[in-house]
This record gives structure tokens, sequence and C-alpha cells, in this order.
């Protein structure tokens, strides 16, 4: 597993943003990060996971290893000297709704030398956070993080992150970045900034000559996969009071690569993967409770 690691500034207002003036906000802090958020799940899901990223020599660094350790996660964390660890200030709506405010800090500064050969094993899996490609400072690490995976036949997964820095490096350069991977997350708005589609059917259609599977991330609305010879299949999302959306999708992965890594049908995978995001958006924060799930 490898992506960011972040401490999650989350601001729940009370109302819509008074720009210029004050708006009234329950504020907390709490570790984060894409990749270290599904990293986490996965270790509360009781799947043995390693997760390698960057932090900063800082207490918030410290504090985000001991939380990766606490859900029996691997953290094979590189320390960077004079680097504060990276810091999101999430902004989270009435209606539960997030939106970021990233400084990447350390995780800018992953590199191919802080990827342990060990723990790319045959037959595991490797999964990465979008942003770590989507950096152009990353980038030569995610790829070569892949490029190893496929050498040692592991297979492979791509959450894609997030529109808006997705805009902006555009999306022909992010395909070409994950062409080799066998399995893709996409949310609506992803799938439209990479296939100029919102249609579910067609961003699969797209994304599916150059990988396996799709998943495509509604929401509300569920989630649906694509498999091989045009095989689909959706499922609802879980019922949830939702107070804070911050790393849903991240949940929703390691649900769904937890269920398949046991063998799990399709659908029961997707409909455990929505559970999983629902139990994360009925709470503030990204991250599971610190006991460990009593279903393995």
């Amino acid at each position: 597993m490898i992506g960011d690691v972040m401490t999650d500034v989350i601001t729940r207002m009370s109302a819509p943003v008074s720009y210029g003036s004050d708006t009234a906000a329950e504020i907390v802090l709490r570790p984060g990060g894409s990749g270290a958020n599904t990293a986490a799940w996965l270790g509360h899901l009781g799947v043995p996971t390693v997760f390698i990223g960057c932090v900063g020599d800082d207490a918030v660094g410290r504090d985000a290893r001991r939380s990766l350790e606490v859900h029996g996660v691997t953290a094979v964390l590189a320390v960077i000297p004079d680097v504060p660890t990276g810091t999101c200030v999430v902004l989270v709506d009435p209606g539960g709704e997030r939106s970021m405010l990233p400084d990447a800090g350390a995780n800018a500064f992953l590199t191919p030398e802080y990827l342990p050969r060990d723990a790319f094993t045959p037959g595991g899996h490797l999964h990465l956070s979008g942003y770590t490609l989507i950096r152009p400072s990353t980038r030569e690490a995610a790829a070569t993080a892949i490029t190893t995976a496929r050498e040692v036949t592991m297979t492979t997964s791509v959450d894609c992150a997030s529109a808006a820095p997705l805009t902006q490096i555009g999306g022909e350069v992010f395909l070409s970045l994950i062409a080799d991977v066998d399995l893709v997350f996409a949310t609506l708005d992803e799938g439209e900034v990479l296939c100029g589609s919102r249609n579910p059917a067609e961003i699969a259609t797209m994304l599916g000559r150059d990988h396996r599977a799709v998943v495509v991330k509604r929401g509300a609305q569920g989630a649906l996969w694509f498999g091989p010879a045009d095989e689909a299949t959706a499922a609802a999302a879980a019922s949830a009071l939702t107070i804070d959306t911050t790393g849903a999708g991240d949940a929703f992965a390691a649900g769904l690569l937890r269920a398949r890594r046991h063998g799990a049908p399709i659908a029961t995978a997707l409909a455990d993967a929505c559970r999983v995001a629902a139990g994360t958006v009925a709470v503030t924060g990204a991250l599971p409770p610190r006991e460990p799930a009593r279903s393995r």
C-alpha cells in the first residue's frame, strides 16, 4: 500500500462559509491521508498490510505511525528532515460533504529509494493512491512500485484520487501512468475528467480497454463493478447518517479489496465495501475505530 500520510484538520461548519466574516464550526485533528486511510481500514478488517509513505520528524508524524500500528498496519515511513508531515484542512459542510485544502509536506519526497523490495511479494496486492501518481515529485516512485509489483506477479489497483488535481495534470496523462494497473477505482467526477462522460457504462468501457476491472463509485447511489466480458454488477449504498464524508472512498476500497482477497463474489464484495464506507461517513474523520472488526 502506497500513498499519503496526513494530519486532517477537520472543520465541521455550522453553515456555508461567510466569506470575509465568521462561520461557527467544530474543529478536530485526526490522522488521515489517502493511502494511510485505506491501509488503516485494511488492518482493521484483518488484512496483513504494509504501508509505505513519508512523514516529517515531528509529533504528528509520530502520531501517524502509531495510528497505523494500532490498526495492525506495518508502517514503513521514511522520516524527511526539516519538512513537516502533510496537513489537510477539511471543510465539512452541514450536509456532510467535504472539500479539502491539502499541503503535501513530507509526502512530496517519496522516491524509489524508499520502496523496500521485500514489501513486494509474489501473490500479493499493491494498492496505490492516485495522488502519488498525480504529484510530479512522487511519480517515479509510484511508477517503480507498479513495475516492481508486476515483475513479482502481484495484482495492482489504483484509486484515482480527486477530480480537481486530475484536471490539472490532464486525463490523458493520468491514463498513461496507470495503463498497466489491473483494477481502477473512480468516482463519476473523476470518470468525467478521464473519459469525458459521467455515464458509468461509458466510463467503464473506456477504462476497461486497459484494465481488467473498473469500479465506479457513486456515493449515495452505491457502486458499480465492470469486469471482463462486459460483466457488470451493482450494489446500493448502505444506509447511514452522513456526518462527514472524509475518507469514505478510501474505506470503500479497503472493504472491496478485503472481500476480494477472501474470494467473495463481486456482488458480496461491493456490498461489503459500501457497508465499510457507510461506517466512515457516520463519524467525524476517516479512520476506523481502534477496536478490530469482529468479522474478518
